[in-house]
């Protein structure tokens, strides 16, 4: 009975968002408050019953209901409570009801934190969502049911959640992943709401950035988590691998991020105004085509689900609809929007457009190398990989050209500047990052790495113009100490993320550049020495987990004879499925990761062993993280609090004009 009432849930909810695309948009045409103001309590309505779809399958899985499909392929009656719950989202069926539910919740929190704004342009926002919302319900519902029964033929057990996804790190990935996917539609729909009613002003790019900026933060911390579980789950030590899959996540990151800039331009100055409604297009379309490499098959990934050409065609010919729709709303409304202010070509938007195109830039070549692959075995012209060594050849040098922007960026001035002034205030402190550069490019070693002393420069760069223009702002007009209310969460945001973005810059490349690592074979009281470690394994055992068997490794680690870690990675077999799995062992810290993965048992108390270190690979993930907390604070700046007032009901009728 529990996935019957499921199912219906969804229709409802499918009925609801059929209404919130149709009843609203409906009311704005013909500026009908009444029409209009359904927009909210529709939006609410299909949050509630995908709420309770979602929750009526996550209770399936915890009741070890076999006789649901999706159920019985993705969970066991072995499988720990907390993965039971994670199962619901580790499959096609249920990422998808997961997406929807996440969808609808932004739905709801426009509807509530967009109240100040007019009502023409939320009941606009919320139908275009609820246009979204319509393709991927009626996905669901026609090719994905969550809910497809197995009867008669109920299994006495289930397949077992595949044991990749049996971790902690994926059981917040996928929801963060989707927050920002997602999230995306928001300034999407805000963009054709903007271009449905000829409105591209500094008001539209106000309301809009605070809902960009939590979901391109999202989306970082997503990706970034992504990473940090491929490197101590997979086994291999690798932090990026430029797997399609990551790319589908990292293309709208990199058009999110061209976008957040370019809204800034445009709330403060009233230029890029086409340009951004373009950018947010195309985000929400990454995003989508991001859905349609995951799921329809064409894609080889740990990361990818299994799905049948059907699905995959759904999302395609859905994907066709919102672009194609959307660039051809663009093409009729946006000359007539097009911006008219000027500016100098030493300026503070000079400098955004440079950051932007370098984005956009970056976005086409993952696309290509991505896409390329695909695109040939389609007209069976061959098969062809694109990997690592292209995407490094040219993505790299692109992000190389980016970092002295980054530093000249928040110190230069809107309209007009000049070379001079910004030499005036970067030169000495420049001069004093070079000295530093050059002597960190030697890192205690006789030979000077040329790469490092690159990432140090551009990092301390980066850092210096962040640092520099904080203190301009603390010390402005300075009569009585320190103005630190100068500080506002905007700025503090910017700061966050472009430290993060150095640190993640020199964290790469020291790592890239002076990591280490053995393959050997060790057997009991064997030792290696890597670096200035030494590892010892110093026994060997098993030990049973809830669904699983798993072989252990005890090494002592030791630096100049003083002990300084037990490390115990693991060889796991899980009884449902058979799978053998790597668990590593990994001693963390801010300068170094020591890293232990178990390969092949060889014989004779003997097994395969990777040893590797890793200088500065955590920098990685603390800078994403400042990346995603930097974008999210900044939605903490009044500004974005002092929306319009929605214009008032009149008194004669129902009709009016709202705008």
């Amino acid at each position: 009975m529990i996935p019957e009432l499921g199912h219906v849930s969804l229709i409802i909810a499918f009925v609801l968002a059929i209404g919130l695309a149709a009843v609203p948009m409906w009311g704005a045409l013909r500026r009908d408050i009444a029409a209009m103001n359904t927009a909210p309590s529709l939006a609410v309505g299909v949050t509630v019953f995908v709420g309770i779809a979602f929750a009526l399958l996550a209770v399936s899985f915890l009741q070890d209901d076999f006789s649901v499909a999706v159920v019985a392929a993705n969970s066991n009656s072995l499988l720990p409570p907390i993965f039971k719950f994670s199962a619901v989202w580790g499959n096609h069926e249920g990422s998808l009801l997961l997406w929807v539910l996440i969808l609808s919740g932004w739905m709801t929190a426009v509807a509530y934190f967009s109240r100040g704004l007019p009502l023409v342009m939320v009941a606009r926002v919320l139908s275009v969502m609820g246009m979204v919302a319509v393709g991927f319900l009626a996905f669901s519902l026609l090719t994905s049911n969550p809910f497809e029964r197995l009867l008669p033929n109920t299994p006495l057990d289930g397949n077992d959640l595949n044991p990749l996804l049996q971790d902690p790190g994926l059981i917040i990935h996928p929801p963060l992943l989707y927050m920002g996917y997602v999230g995306l539609s928001v300034p999407f729909a805000f963009a054709i709401a903007a271009l449905m009613g000829g409105r591209l002003d500094a008001s539209w790019a106000r309301w809009s950035r605070p809902w960009t900026n939590v979901a391109w933060g999202f989306l970082s911390l997503g990706i970034m988590l992504g990473s940090w579980w491929a490197y101590y789950e997979l086994g291999w030590g690798g932090w990026w691998f430029w797997d399609p899959v990551e790319n589908a996540s990292f293309m709208p990151w990199l058009m999110g991020a061209a976008l957040v800039h370019s809204l800034a331009v445009t709330e403060k100055r009233g230029v890029f105004r086409s340009w951004t409604v373009l950018l947010a297009i195309f985000a929400f379309s990454l995003s989508l085509l991001g859905t349609f490499l995951v799921r329809s098959g064409v894609l080889t990934s740990v990361h990818a689900f299994a799905a049948d050409p059907e699905r995959g065609l759904f999302i395609l010919i859905f994907l066709a609809l919102v672009v194609g729709g959307s660039l051809l709303l663009y093409a009729l409304r946006a000359p007539s929007v097009a911006s008219r202010v000027a500016y100098g070509a030493v300026s503070r938007e000079s400098l955004l457009m440079v950051n932007n195109l370098v984005f956009i830039v970056s976005t086409v070549v993952v696309l290509l190398g991505t896409l390329f692959p695909l695109i040939m075995d389609a007209f069976s012209l061959g098969k062809y990989s694109v990997g690592p060594p292209y995407f490094n050849a040219v993505f790299v040098p692109l992000m190389a050209l980016l970092m002295p922007f980054m530093a000249v960026g928040p110190l230069s001035r809107w309209r007009e500047d000049s070379a001079r002034r910004w030499l005036h205030e970067l030169l000495v402190p420049g001069l004093g990052v070079m000295v530093v550069a050059a002597l960190l490019g030697l890192l205690g070693k006789a030979a000077f790495n040329i790469w490092i002393a690159m990432a140090v420069l551009l990092s301390g760069w980066v850092a210096l113009g962040v640092i520099k223009d904080g203190w301009r702002r603390l010390s402005s007009g300075m009569t009585s100490g320190l103005q630190w209310r100068r500080l506002s969460p905007s700025f503090l945001g910017m700061a966050l993320a472009h430290l993060g973005f150095a640190g993640v810059v020199l964290g790469a490349v020291v790592v890239t550049q002076e990591s280490e690592e053995h393959d050997l074979r060790m057997a009991l009281g064997d030792s290696e020495l890597l670096g200035a470690y030494r590892f010892e394994l110093q026994s060997l055992g098993q030990q049973a987990g809830p669904n699983y068997l798993a072989d252990q490794a005890v090494f002592e680690v030791s630096r100049n004879g003083e002990p300084i870690a037990i490390l115990v990675p693991e060889k796991r077999r899980y009884f449902a499925s058979g799978q053998i799995m790597t668990e590593a062992a990994i001693d963390a810290s801010l300068w170094r990761d020591l890293y232990i993965a178990l390969g092949e048992p060889i014989g004779d108390n003997a097994w395969a062993v990777r040893l590797q270190y890793k200088p500065m690979v955590r920098w990685l993930w603390l800078g994403s993280l400042m990346i995603g907390f930097g974008a999210l604070v900044t939605v903490f700046d009044r500004r974005y609090r002092s929306q319009a007032v929605r214009n008032p009901v009149p008194q004669t009728g129902a009709k009016a004009v709202a705008s």
